[in-house]
């Protein structure tokens, strides 16, 4: 077989592409760029300084994602998520989440448990501060560290691109009152279920954690 070769300025490309990519996505998913809205190669250039060949990766692989849709004659334009995405991704995460925490329980390491646990007095702290920035903060650093304890990279793959999906809907439900408070419990008895080895247990709790996170999305979403 053949070797690959490729050089610092494919490097470079390469690198700028996954940037320009997850800086659109983001703003995409955040609500900057909203469904309707068409994504103009020159103007993205100028305004993220890079030339329009990443630009041009990005957006197809923003419409390989669903994201955006290429239209005759208009370009690309925004897609965005739907409620229904949101709502299955929901259900999806109840399922990969609770498997993400058992075998967490099963495998995470000494270092990784005082990681967590280190992560979860911030998100009390902020939680008492009503601190909503940093406790997003905190919050997504708690489920990311019990991402990569389960030791499964296909699956913290998928679980980091669900987290980034509904990245908007997850900080309004910050804004609710209460759900701070609840959402700080649920992950203490999670922490407490993992540091037990007590996989079936993290397993429950993790999945009502999200099942609580959707009803108050959809809670949110009627008052709306």
């Amino acid at each position: 077989m053949a070797k690959l070769e490729f050089d610092d300025s494919q490097n470079l490309m390469n690198s700028l592409r996954g940037k320009v990519f997850n800086q659109l996505r983001s703003q995409i998913l955040t609500g900057v760029y909203k469904p309707g809205d068409s994504l103009i190669e020159l103007r993205l250039s100028e305004e993220l300084g890079v030339s329009r060949t990443p630009i041009r990766e990005a957006i197809r692989q923003l419409e390989l994602e669903g994201l955006v849709q290429a239209i005759p004659n208009k370009g690309a334009v925004v897609k965005g998520i739907t409620e229904q995405d949101v709502e299955d991704i929901f259900t999806i995460r109840m399922r990969i989440e609770g498997l993400a925490a058992r075998w967490a329980a099963e495998k995470i390491t000494e270092e990784e448990i005082k990681e967590l646990k280190e992560a979860l007095e911030f998100e009390e702290f902020y939680t008492m501060k009503n601190d909503v920035e940093q406790l997003i903060k905190f919050d997504s650093k708690f489920h990311d560290i019990i991402f990569r304890a389960c030791k499964s990279n296909p699956l913290m793959h998928m679980l980091s691109t669900f987290h980034n999906y509904i990245q908007s809907a997850r900080n309004n439900s910050f804004h609710t009152p209460g759900r701070p408070d609840k959402a700080f419990e649920e992950h203490k008895a999670i922490f407490e279920a993992i540091c037990r080895k007590d996989a079936d247990t993290a397993e429950q709790l993790t999945i009502a954690h999200i099942r609580n996170a959707s009803n108050n999305y959809n809670e949110l979403h009627q008052k709306g």
